[in-house]
């Protein structure tokens, strides 16, 4: 299983981006794939995920109605539109990987992961 995210940038606050993590290496219809981040100083933090093959969803409670997590339609790769960014939300944004249906929260449930892309929101 590999993970590769793209999509990182620099932004102006209120403005948008979208992420996305490229999956490769097998069948992943029994995988949920997640969004983190971490900022500088900061611990990981979980921020979204879904179940490879759609249906439930989690946010994260400060990314809530600004960000969407979606499995695109004939693409291999979990996307993350972020809207009304803040700078609150600057961070390295990685994407990781779980077996199972189950969508979890705590990083250590994630087994696979991909580089980071880095997010920057100006004041």
């Amino acid at each position: 299983v590999q993970l590769q995210a793209s999509g990182g940038g620099l932004v102006q606050t209120g403005g948008s981006l979208r992420l996305s993590c490229a999956a490769s290496g097998g069948s992943f219809n029994n995988f949920v794939v997640g969004w983190f981040r971490q900022a500088p100083g900061k611990a990981r933090e979980f921020v979204a995920a879904t179940r490879w093959f759609g249906g439930t969803k989690s946010y994260a409670d400060p990314v809530k109605g600004r960000f969407a997590i979606t499995k695109p339609s004939g693409k291999n790769s979990v996307d993350l539109q972020m809207n009304n960014l803040k700078p609150e939300d600057k961070a390295v944004y990685l994407c990781a990987a779980r077996y199972g249906w189950l969508i979890v929260h705590h990083e250590r449930e994630y087994a696979n992961w991909g580089q980071g892309t880095q997010v920057t929101v100006s004041s």
